[in-house]
């Protein structure tokens, strides 16, 4: 189980690097970078809070009248400027996985660029479309919520024993009391997402040429409006590549962050 935002601490070696989770149903921070904490942790100083409305922060203060993902991307930033004021860390390099963390990644860097380095973004960072229909709550089951993470990865085959794991794990944690009202209120209309063209700050897009969440030209749009972006198409990766492609996600971000 993550650790409140209180009790979360860095951990490795080098420059503070602020990871910042997905945003599926039922997700926190310790089972999101499960596979490649460990070798990010080799070159950085690593921390990963659970993000507010999920984890350990389905309630969390600031949460109360959140709507949309511009909402909610912009409340996140704040929450980890309060986390990098309690730690004394003046500026650090970020992390950003998709619709949640990607979309804090890009608020942040819009509203304190002075704070951060350098930051990677996954899976087009919460800058396309909005899905058609809230994932897995209209039908909170365990084989739902499996099938929603098979989305995931390029192919449930190779992931299968993990894929079981998540399912059991991410199912408790979705229904959680709090966790659906939460959810859906990303999804509802509210505040507009920041505007990439406005970030000055050096950013990698990573996107997985199998992603089966979100098509490759989200990234490549992306990358094109960032003032200092750059675009990183893996080959073989679905939407999550830091599980299809751990060494190569890891070799990516860290020659970049270290650049």
């Amino acid at each position: 189980m993550s650790a409140t935002s209180d009790e979360v601490v860095p951990t490795g070696t080098g420059p503070v690097l602020v990871l910042l989770h997905g945003g599926g149903p039922g997700v926190d921070a310790a089972s999101n970078w499960a596979a490649v904490r460990s070798r990010l942790s080799a070159g950085f100083r690593c921390l990963a809070p659970d993000l507010l409305g999920f984890g350990t922060q389905i309630t969390g203060q600031g949460t109360a009248g959140l709507r949309g993902p511009g909402g909610w991307a912009r409340a996140r930033a704040r929450q980890i400027l309060a986390l990098l004021d309690r730690h004394h860390l003046e500026r650090v390099h970020l992390v950003g996985n998709s619709a949640a963390g990607g979309a804090a990644a890009l608020a942040l860097m819009a509203t304190a660029p002075e704070r951060i380095g350098r930051a990677v973004v996954m899976g087009g960072a919460g800058t396309g479309p909005l899905p058609r229909a809230v994932p897995f709550y209209d039908e909170p089951t365990k084989e739902s919520m499996r099938a929603t993470l098979a989305r995931l990865v390029a192919d449930e085959g190779v992931h299968g024993e993990l894929l079981d794991d998540l399912a059991g794990l991410r199912l408790e944690q979705a229904l959680r009391s709090g966790a659906e009202s939460a959810f859906r209120s990303m999804f509802a209309d509210g505040p507009p997402n920041v505007d990439p063209a406005g970030i000055g700050t050096p950013v990698l897009v990573l996107h997985g040429e199998r992603d089966r969440v979100s098509p490759v030209e989200v990234s490549e749009r992306l990358a094109a409006t960032l003032p200092r972006g750059r675009l990183e198409v893996v080959a073989g990766a679905g939407h999550w590549i830091h599980v299809d492609r751990p060494a190569e996600f890891c070799r990516l971000a860290g020659e970049f962050l270290s650049a």
